[in-house]
């Protein structure tokens, strides 16, 4: 069952129903619906039908549907049971983009042109580079010296 974009109504996004959907922006692609926000009229796809951890999350405004094809109705995307969210590593990984993020910030001057921070950035670059090189070298030199 094809729809053309101007036939479409938010009844066509039930939880779980399977898409193909061409926007009108060229893109095709087939997703299942995991919901669909009415006040902002998006659309909330999991793309791809491959069993597995990593999944693609799509945000689409259905005014940018150009055709709607109905693939089928499977089991609720959502389902609890099947779902599981290591908390631990999402911590782990939150706290590590907060540190980069202190650290990026920390290398950021102030009242200094875009180009003085770029030749700086590159220098930084180098520099952690060679300061690890020097430190082999006096260490490599304090043990050969030293016997």
């Amino acid at each position: 069952m094809a729809m053309e974009g101007s036939t479409i109504n938010s009844e066509d996004f039930t939880v779980g129903c399977l898409l193909s959907i061409k926007t009108t922006l060229g893109e095709e692609f087939d997703g299942q619906v995991i919901t669909f926000d009415r006040p902002s009229n998006i659309l909330v796809l999991q793309e791809g039908s491959k069993p597995g951890p990593k999944r693609n999350i799509r945000f689409l405004k259905a005014n940018y549907i150009k055709e709607l094809s109905f693939l089928g109705q499977a089991e609720d995307p959502l389902d609890i049971k099947k779902c599981y969210i290591d908390l631990h590593r999402l911590q782990a990984r939150e706290e590590l983009a907060v540190r980069q993020a202190e650290a990026d910030a920390e290398r950021i001057g102030v009242g200094v042109t875009a180009e003085a921070q770029s030749i700086f950035d590159a220098l930084s670059k180098t520099y952690v580079s060679l300061s690890l090189l020097l430190w082999c070298y006096i260490s490599l030199l304090a043990s050969v010296l030293c016997f």
